[in-house]
């Protein structure tokens, strides 16, 4: 299911892959103006590679460029807002980890806890076994559980979207369409991406807390932070305004459908989340400058292992707790994409906070090809922001 909801962040990781060249060395230090110039020229060339509109933050060293190009309404012709909302889609991951890594750190749970023990009687049958599934395993994929958005019917073609776009989704619900099958691999034997981990980091957070996962992003992350434009919308199918409007393409070379109203309790506590873009940078800038996590929590994030099923399109990729790091020209940065229907979001922060880029696309293209142009072009840009040198 490319660019659909069933892969969140996986076309994002496609299009790093084509920026890992290694080895080059920065150039000497540009003006402020060179890198509005970089930006805008890169928003122009998505828009131009067929993504209606596009909007993008770059903040490097303390200075922050904007940008955007197309349209936020095809039917009207009105321009993108320069910081709107937009769905984050499989970002909300991060903010779920953290979460979960706070609670660590406050001694209320272990990553070596079991699922079980949390969640009993939820992760099994059919070979599943939440007894083997620690908290660790699920926040880094390495778990094993089936990804129920594969099964999702809302998410795989238009006549599904028009049928169940508004349905609402409990979490067990959720976790119980993956119960439908064998896991891929014994827990923590291998690594592949699954949206099913972050519905049972959701339900875990409320076990632990007796507050829901959406709560207690608010409480930890978005109100310390002052994320005033960030959200979980429960079962709210509208964007807040300002916004652009987003739009699927189902099929290779088919038209593009309005797919802006849309029931994210499908995504949950893997991608149901809203935000901006000079939001979102705010979050990855704090998380990486420790303003989130205690110093033992943050090496727990970033604990990497290898991204076992992206390597073929993304060599040397890694992923941490909720977070993934990529290689490229000048050593790496932390990152986690997101898709849903018709909207992705791509981002980019150097491990010391101090650079970040952050772009939404409001539009989801079926041709392998097309999605790879675009990406490539969203990755080059979030390398030359993170790349740039002081």
């Amino acid at each position: 299911m490319r660019g659909h909801l069933g892969r969140w962040g996986l076309t994002v990781a496609l299009a790093a892959a084509l920026v890992v060249t290694g080895g080059a060395v920065p150039v000497a230090a540009k003006p402020v103006n060179d890198d509005r110039r970089r930006l805008q020229v890169a928003v122009k060339d998505l828009h131009d590679l067929g993504i209606t509109g596009v909007q993008g933050l770059t903040r490097i060293d303390g200075t922050t460029t904007r940008a955007r190009a197309g349209v936020g309404d095809l039917k009207r012709g009105t321009p993108v807002p320069l910081d709107g909302h937009f769905r984050m889609g499989s970002n909300t991951k991060t903010f779920v980890s953290v979460v979960v890594l706070q609670l660590v750190g406050e001694g209320r749970l272990s990553l070596d806890d079991t699922v079980e023990r949390w969640l009993p009687g939820v992760v099994a049958g059919n070979g599943n076994d939440g007894r083997r599934i620690t908290v660790r395993h699920l926040l880094q994929h390495t778990s094993g559980i089936y990804n129920y958005t594969n099964d999702t019917a809302a998410l795989t073609s238009y006549e599904g979207y028009l049928a169940h776009r508004f349905d609402h989704y409990e979490p067990a619900d959720l976790v119980a369409l993956a119960m439908k099958h064998e896991p891929g691999f014994a827990p923590g034997t291998r690594w592949d991406y699954s949206n099913t981990n972050y519905i049972l980091a959701g339900m875990l957070i409320e076990k632990v807390t007796g507050r829901s996962w959406a709560t207690e992003v608010r409480r930890r992350i978005l109100q310390p932070l002052g994320l005033r434009q960030t959200s979980a919308p429960g079962d709210r199918p509208f964007l807040p305004a300002p916004h652009a409007k987003g739009y699927q393409q189902w099929t290779p070379g088919g038209p593009l459908t309005d797919t802006t109203l849309f029931n994210p309790t499908v995504a949950g506590a893997a991608g149901d989340m809203i935000t901006t873009p000079s939001d979102l940078a705010r979050f990855w800038q704090a998380l990486q400058r420790g303003q989130l996590l205690k110093p033992r929590q943050m090496v727990q994030l970033h604990d990497s292992v290898l991204a076992e099923t992206f390597q073929d399109f993304m060599p040397g990729a890694r992923y941490g707790l909720g977070i993934m790091f990529i290689p490229n020209r000048c050593g790496g940065y932390w990152s986690h994409g997101g898709d849903v229907p018709g909207m992705s979001t791509a981002n980019g922060v150097s491990a010391d906070g101090k650079r970040v880029a952050v772009l939404s696309l409001t539009t989801q293209l079926a041709d392998i090809e097309a999605v790879l142009a675009v990406h490539a072009r969203a990755s080059r840009l979030i390398d030359d922001a993170i790349c740039a040198p002081a």
